[in-house]
């Protein structure tokens, strides 16, 4: 038996973004000795240089430039900024970045993190080789944390070559904004994507060869996720495959299963992330990846090798920063024997396209599957003093509540706000409130808070209609 005063550390932390982070500081908080590794120059991974925080950095840039926030009170044609360059819309995202990093260095110098430049690699269940600017050191641990992320997913059929035919990590490498844009995917950075460059004004195609998109959000919010980004101008053509994208020129041209030929300027293929462990290494360990990268784990975030554990978008559903988070301090504290610590029953989603999505619990289409008997409250901005001062009026508040309980089981929102706004409904659900808490309190006035009400008041009334007309 080795003892553990004979390794160099107790947790090697491959990859430094949300996972790999939170992981990090939990085990130094733990008084254990903690190095994370990251190949980039940049600390916090995929989500701080070409992920998360970049691209709602950018869609933040976008809302504000275009002016479009303002367009529901100055009309479409209004602009804070015509003829928007590249350059304009990232500089917020390099300032934002920077700082973030910063705030992340300094994290880890606090807590006596040691951050280690390099490409890392196990070659063994105790033992990493980082390959840096100073040379190749291996390193020993007592345990090991992969919080290694995604990269977008390669097809030889789309040959990415960072111009016009771009990948999502290549949208930040533009040279100018597109008159047109294919979009080949439409998950949830295809829709991103595509209700971004839409709001610029680019002409956007959406393909997707399934006959629908983002399954798992309740049917409603997507039709109206599409009447505004069709509003906007998106073209949706479902059903549709590309086989194929050639360059011709200044354009690129797709080529799809039904034998139909579309033109742009700039295709984004958005066709799925893979896990980022091809050069890890792991059959020095005795692991092995899927199909599509990813690497299996049980509820304490271990893999099949007890001293290696995983955590963040490697491991697959739900992929988000934020689950991510918990999914690395968690397995921090259950490789050091903290066992109290949980992922939360209710997770809230995100999706920022333009208008941005957020929901937490059941859909509608869940709780019918499920044979569940509930009721629907709505509440329309329009009808909120705030939502016709910010000038959104055609966002929304969804409440699904249990019909003979009144307990709250999802909640639903599209518009300004939204994955702000969800919180206070998470906080219900968590709780396993009822509906009937939002009726009773008070909210700030003039506040999109107050959709909670409305809705409420909403779903309740249709129960009292059905009752008297019962009766």
């Amino acid at each position: 038996m080795v003892s553990h005063e004979n390794f160099q550390y107790d947790l090697i932390v491959i990859g430094s973004g949300p996972a790999g982070h939170h992981g990090a500081i939990q085990a130094a908080k733990l008084g254990h000795r903690v190095a994370i590794v990251e190949r980039e120059k940049c600390v916090g991974g995929v989500c701080f240089n070409t992920g998360t925080v970049p691209s709602k950095t950018l869609r933040e840039a976008v809302l504000f430039l275009s002016g479009f926030r303002q367009r529901g009170l100055y009309g479409y044609s209004y602009r804070v900024k015509s003829d928007l360059t590249i350059q304009d819309l990232l500089y917020r995202c390099e300032r934002v970045v920077n700082q973030e990093v910063d705030v992340y260095r300094a994290q880890f110098g606090r807590n006596g993190v040691d951050v280690l430049q390099g490409r890392a690699e196990l070659t063994g269940p105790n033992s990493v080789r980082v390959t840096g600017p100073d040379g190749i050191h291996e390193f020993s641990t007592r345990y090991v944390l992969l919080a290694v992320g995604t990269v977008p997913a390669q097809s030889a059929d789309f040959p990415v070559d960072g111009e016009r035919i771009i990948d999502a990590d290549g949208v930040f490498s533009l040279r100018k904004v597109p008159r047109t844009m294919i979009v080949v995917g439409a998950g949830v950075i295809g829709l991103e994507y595509a209700s971004m460059f839409a709001t610029l004004g680019v002409h956007v195609t959406v393909m997707e060869k399934r006959s629908t998109f983002l399954e798992f959000l309740d049917g409603e919010i997507v039709e109206a996720l599409k009447y505004h980004m069709r509003d906007m101008g998106v073209v949706f053509r479902l059903g549709e495959e590309v086989e194929r994208v050639e360059r011709d020129g200044d354009e690129v041209v797709a080529h799809t299963k039904s034998n139909k030929l579309l033109r742009a300027e700039t295709v984004l293929y958005a066709v799925g992330r893979q896990g980022n462990t091809r050069d890890l290494n792991l059959g020095a360990a005795g692991l092995e990846a899927d199909s599509r990268g990813r690497l299996t784990v049980d509820e304490d975030y271990r893999t099949a090798v007890p001293t290696v554990f995983a955590a963040g978008d490697v491991i697959g559903f739900p992929s988000l920063a934020s689950t991510s988070m918990e999914q690395g301090r968690i397995a921090a504290a259950r490789a050091f024997g903290v066992a109290d610590a949980v992922v939360a029953k209710q997770v809230p989603y995100g999706i920022y396209t333009i208008p941005e999505i957020s929901f937490v619990g059941k859909t509608e289409e869940e709780l019918t599957s499920e044979s569940v008997p509930y009721e629907c409250g709505m509440a329309h901005y329009r009808e909120i003093a705030r939502g016709n001062i910010i000038g959104d009026t055609t966002g929304r508040l969804k409440l699904i509540f249990h019909r003979e309980t009144e307990q709250l089981l999802g909640v639903h929102i599209i518009g300004e706000g939204a994955t702000e706004l969800v919180h206070i409904g998470q906080a219900v659900l968590a709780l396993e409130g009822s509906v009937r808490y939002f009726v009773d309190q008070v909210f700030n006035y003039p506040t999109l808070a107050e959709c909670y009400k409305v809705a409420a008041l909403h779903g309740l009334n249709k129960l009292a209609w059905r009752s008297t007309r019962a009766a």
